[in-house]
C-alpha cells in the first residue's frame, strides 16, 4: 500500500510539472500520459493527444528521415537518447526543443515503453544565434577596419615620403639661397612629417596588436629583468633604480605582455620628476581567479580629470617638446590587458607619482 501511494504522489507531482513536458510512451512510441508541462510546451490537451504516436511532434522531414523511430531504437539499445531540433505545436508553430528520451523496463529487464522529456529552448537558441551573427558582424567589421587602415596609411605614406625627400632637396640644393626663417620653416616640415608617418606607424601597429597571438606559459620574472636589460642605456642616464622581485609565471600572450611592461616601465622613466631619481617598483599578488599586477613610479603624475583619458589613441597630455612620443603607449596597454580578460587602471597623485594596476585571470578564465 505504501508503495503504490508513493507512486501517486510522483505521477501526481510529474503531472504537475510545468517547465518541462514529462511523458510516457509504449514500446511503438504512443502516448500513454499527458503532464501539464507538456500542454504548455506543445499546446495539446490530453484527451486529445494521448494514444496518438509521438511521430506528430516532428517534421514531414524528420518523419521521412524516420528519426523518432531510430531515437527509440537508441534510446532501447543504450539505454537513453538525447537529440535537440525543431519541433512542432498543436497551432503548427515551431520551437527548438531539447529531447531525453530514456527506455523504461520491468522487473524482469523486459522493455515496458520509454519516458520522454522535452524542454523548450527556443529562447537560448535564438541567443546563441543572435550572438554568433553579432560575432560574424564584427569579425566582418574587424577585418574591413583593418583594410582600412592599412591602405589608408599605406597612401597617406607616399605623399609624406615626397614631401620629406624634396624638403631635404631644398635643404641640400638650396641651402646658400635660404635666410634663417626659411631654414626654419623646412625644418619644422621636415619635422611635422616625421612625426606624421610616426603616427602612421603606431596606428599599423595598433591594429596589428594581437592579430597572431597565441598563449603560452611566460615567466614575469624573467621577462622584466630582460626588458630591465634592453634598457640599460636609459636606465643609466637617468639613474633609475627598478625593483621587482617574485613576479609569477602564467599563460599569457607573450609578446603583447612584453610590449605591456616595457611600455609600463617606459613611460615611468620618461615621465619622470627632474628633482627625483626614477624609482619603480614592480609586484603582483594573487586573485579569485588569476594575478594583479602593480607598476608604481614617483614620476610626474597624471591629474585625476584625465585618468580615462590617458588610455585613450593619440591623447597626449604633455606637447610634444615637452616629452617625445605619439600617445599610443597607454592604448597599447589597454588593448593587451583587453585580449587577456582583464582591467587596468590607474591611481596617481600629481608631483609624487603613479600606480598602474592590471589584472590577467587565468588561462580558462580568459577563454570564457
Amino acid at each position: 500500500m505504501e508503495v503504490f501511494d508513493t507512486q501517486v504522489r510522483l505521477l501526481k507531482m510529474v503531472e504537475e510539472i510545468d517547465d518541462h513536458a514529462i511523458i510516457l510512451l509504449d514500446k511503438l512510441g504512443n502516448i500513454q500520459t499527458w503532464n501539464r508541462g507538456a500542454q504548455k510546451i506543445k499546446g495539446y490537451h490530453a484527451e486529445y493527444i494521448i494514444g496518438k504516436n509521438f511521430r506528430i511532434f516532428y517534421s514531414e522531414a524528420d518523419r521521412c528521415l524516420d528519426l523518432p523511430t531510430r531515437l527509440l531504437n537508441e534510446a532501447e539499445i543504450t539505454g537513453k537518447v538525447y537529440h535537440e531540433g525543431w519541433r512542432y505545436r498543436q497551432d503548427g508553430s515551431q520551437f527548438w526543443g531539447s529531447v531525453t528520451i530514456t527506455a523504461t523496463h520491468d522487473e524482469n529487464g523486459n522493455l515496458t515503453g520509454f519516458a520522454k522529456i522535452t524542454r523548450d529552448l527556443t529562447q537560448r537558441m535564438q541567443a546563441e544565434t543572435t550572438i554568433r551573427r553579432h560575432v560574424q558582424e564584427l569579425e566582418s567589421q574587424n577585418k574591413e577596419l583593418e583594410q582600412f587602415v592599412y591602405i589608408a596609411s599605406h597612401d597617406l605614406q607616399e605623399p609624406l615620403v615626397n614631401v620629406n625627400s624634396f624638403v631635404e632637396l631644398l635643404q641640400q640644393e638650396y641651402a646658400e639661397q635660404f635666410d634663417e626663417t626659411a631654414t626654419m620653416y623646412l625644418d619644422v616640415i621636415s619635422q611635422c612629417t616625421g612625426r606624421m608617418r610616426n603616427l602612421i606607424k603606431s596606428l599599423l601597429d595598433y591594429s596589428r596588436l594581437g592579430r597572431q597571438k597565441s598563449l603560452t606559459t611566460v615567466d614575469c620574472q624573467q621577462l622584466v629583468e630582460t626588458i630591465t636589460k634592453d634598457l640599460t642605456i636609459n636606465i643609466a642616464s637617468t639613474g633609475a633604480k627598478i625593483q621587482s622581485t617574485d613576479l609569477p609565471t602564467l599563460v599569457a600572450y607573450p609578446v603583447e605582455l612584453r610590449q605591456l611592461f616595457q611600455n609600463l616601465i617606459g613611460n615611468a622613466l620618461k615621465f619622470k620628476r627632474p628633482s627625483a631619481t626614477p624609482e619603480i617598483r614592480i609586484s603582483a599578488k594573487r586573485y579569485n581567479h588569476g594575478w594583479q599586477f602593480a607598476v608604481r613610479d614617483n614620476g610626474i603624475g597624471i591629474d585625476p580629470a584625465f585618468k580615462d583619458k590617458i588610455f585613450l589613441i593619440f591623447k597626449r597630455l604633455h606637447g610634444q617638446d615637452t616629452y617625445e612620443g605619439n600617445g599610443i603607449g597607454l592604448a597599447h596597454c589597454r588593448k593587451i590587458i583587453d585580449m587577456h580578460g582583464g582591467e587596468l587602471k590607474v591611481d596617481s597623485i600629481p608631483g609624487k607619482g603613479s600606480t598602474f594596476i592590471f589584472t590577467i585571470p587565468d588561462a580558462h578564465h580568459q577563454s570564457q
